[in-house]
């Protein structure tokens, strides 16, 4: 029960290390921590900085303690994929003022210590019909 608690005060701590600094890339806060029948929607934001209509994106936070053992985007294999997506038109279909946004999936690797972890940003990580 301990290690459970203490995985996820480590994944709190890095969930906003990865909103910090998404923040300070210029991207806004919607929700965090969406949770869905089908799975949980990390992080979803708004990134304007494009030309032309906002792009919703929704984030997988991804926190590996030793990066030797692979990165976190390749722990997002093709099941969690299809949860992510599903979380993500559950999002949409209640939250209906983004239903015609275009959307994105975005990956955050985090390696090392949990409250001052290495980010590694993957834009457009996977497509929903990946």
């Amino acid at each position: 029960m301990a290690e459970a608690m203490d995985r996820r005060g480590r994944g709190a701590s890095v969930e906003v290390a990865a909103r910090d600094h998404l923040r300070r890339a210029g991207l806004r806060d919607i929700a965090s921590n969406a949770n869905y029948r089908f799975g949980e929607l990390d992080l979803v934001m708004l990134d304007d900085s494009g030309r032309g209509e906002a792009t919703l994106v929704f984030i997988e936070v991804r926190y590996r303690r030793d990066p030797r053992f692979g990165g976190g985007a390749a722990s997002i294999d093709a099941s969690k994929r299809r949860k992510l997506v599903h979380a993500a038109q559950a999002f949409l279909a209640t939250n209906r003022q983004y239903a015609s946004s275009p959307c994105r999936f975005d990956v955050i690797e985090a390696d090392g210590a949990p409250d001052a972890p290495r980010l590694n940003w993957l834009r457009d990580a996977f497509r929903a019909d990946d």
